[in-house]
Formats: structure tokens, sequence, C-alpha cells
């Protein structure tokens, strides 16, 4: 069956900004994606943030009633982008089976995260939910004096990454020969995430390395399906520590960026464009990764 995707962002359409048009070879990549039958496997709605006279959005708070079995969620916003009755649909739907990928970038940039219950906890921001390590909150990119921490430095845009797995053989880390995927895009500043010490389903699965400070961080974190304290069968869920791992500009330096980008980026795809392969593998597997399980009823059809 076909698995509904929602690609969102938390901001309003703004040309000058992160809007979904930006993730556009995302979007293709997944739409390309057939089963053995030559069929889409993946059906793809992208859209920006669009609010009722409420303040809600007009699709995030009525997610949970919805056909889509997951949500890629881009927070690119500084702390407004989620309202109540968005978090609460959010909850909801992952309590009914949906998965979630979440994903932020550095400082206090798409802190409305923080809202979600569960994953909300995986990720670290300047002013919300610090990094519980208290040598962690400090600058790790010095170059750009604006941005304060968390900013890890994995490298320049349109660079890519080389990875550390912390878990072996994950499904989300393989690359469709069996081997392990290797390479992620690059950033100046990514963000901190970490598996929050309450959710034994958390786990981090892999970890970049800051070409400032040779410092370690987390990459991934992923919860694994469970039953909460409600009874509740959660869908699985993804924590990123940056949207930049997904956007055009960083598989595609050519691409339009908005106009506060200041860091000049790199070739390292240009020089080396079958190292994009492995960010598109990982797209796929986490695609299928966080599908609901056939045991809650398949794509389209939960029981709520």
């Amino acid at each position: 069956m076909t698995v509904r995707i929602l690609l969102q962002t938390t901001i309003p359409e703004t040309e000058n900004d992160w809007h979904i048009g930006r993730f556009s070879l995302l979007r293709k990549h997944l739409e390309s994606r057939t089963n053995a039958e030559g069929l889409p496997i993946y059906k793809v709605t992208a859209r920006n943030r669009e609010v009722d006279e409420n303040g809600n959005d007009r699709v995030l708070s009525t997610l949970d009633t919805s056909d889509f079995d997951e949500l890629w969620l881009f927070a690119v916003d500084t702390g407004d982008g989620l309202s109540n009755a968005d978090c609460c649909a959010i909850t909801k739907f992952r309590q009914r089976g949906g998965g979630i990928l979440s994903t932020r970038d550095h400082n206090d940039l798409g802190s409305s995260l923080c809202t979600l219950g569960g994953i909300g906890a995986a990720h670290y921001f300047h002013t919300k939910n610090p990094d519980p390590d208290p040598e962690r909150r400090q600058r790790d990119d010095q170059i750009t004096t604006n941005i304060d921490y968390p900013n890890y430095h994995s490298g320049a845009n349109g660079d890519y990454q080389t990875i550390t797995p912390l878990v072996e053989e994950h499904e989300l880390l393989k690359r469709n020969d069996g081997s392990a995927i290797q390479f992620f895009p690059a950033h100046p500043h990514e963000g901190g995430i970490g598996a929050p010490n309450d959710d034994e389903s958390a786990q981090v699965i892999a970890a970049g390395q800051s070409k400032v400070t040779d410092r370690p961080f987390n990459l991934l974190v992923t919860f694994e399906r469970g039953t909460d304290k409600h009874g509740n069968e959660l869908g699985r869920a993804i924590a990123e520590s940056s949207f930049h791992h997904l956007v055009d500009y960083n598989w595609d330096p050519d691409t339009e960026c908005p106009d506060f980008v200041e860091e000049s980026p790199s070739n390292g795809y240009k020089r080396n464009p079958a190292a994009l392969d492995d960010i598109k593998a990982y797209v796929e597997n986490a695609a299928k990764w966080l599908a609901p399980s056939r045991d809650d009823g398949g794509s389209g059809s939960f029981q709520t």
C-alpha cells in the first residue's frame, strides 16, 4: 500500500527563509521510489505552516485524524512554530502509530520542537531544554560569531562529513548492498540532540565530529515502537541534529539559499557526487523505517 508522507515546515511561506520549496530534492527523491510493480511507494505532500483564526496549523492541528502515515517536521522557526493544538495532534498522531522525523538546527532555531511530548526532549537548544551536560554548553563553531551554541561545525555547506555509526548494522544506516552508510551532508553549525534518560526506546545511533574542536556530537536519535503508560502503541521517531542534512542547498550548493547564510559553500559533492548516494539511501531507509507497522492496520487505516 502507498505510504503517505507529510513534509512540513514550522514557518509560513517566506521567500527569504527555509520554506518547503527548499526541500524539493528530498521530495522528488521520495516520489521517485517505486515498488516491484513500478508503482510509487510514497505519496508526498509538502507544505509550509498555514494557520486558522485561532493560530493553529490547518493540517498539523488535526494530524491525528488525517490519513498521513509519517510526518517529517522541519523546525525552522525561532520558537513559535507550533501551537498547543498542533502539539496535541502530533502527539496523538504518534500514539496511533504514525512515524515522525523531527529536525532543527543551531542555537534556538527550531526550538518549538521542545513543546512536543517524547521526541521534543531529544532536542537541546540554547535557551530551551539545554544539553544536560554542562560541558557542552559552549561554542563549537567559532567562525560565525552571531550563532551561539549548540553549533557543531561538521564542515562547509556543499561538503559531506564522515559519520560514526554507534549501533551496529542499524537499518537506517545501511546501503542497498548491506554496507554501512558513511557520509552525511555537512553544515557549519549543527544543533544538539540526545536520548532522553527516561525513555528506554530512545538511543543515539550515529555521531559526527567537529572539524574545529574534534569533538564528537550526536547526529541521529531514534525512538523505537513501544507502548506508553496509557496503552497507546507509539510509532517510531527520529530526531536529527540539523535540517541541513535534507535541504536542497546542502545536496546541491548551486541551488538558492536565504541571503542570511553568510558562509561560503564548498564543492565536496561536486568533486565526489557518488557520496550523495549515502544521504539518499538514508532517506529511503527512514521513510521505510518510520512507516507504521502493518500490525497497526496498515497505511492509512489506523485504529484511533
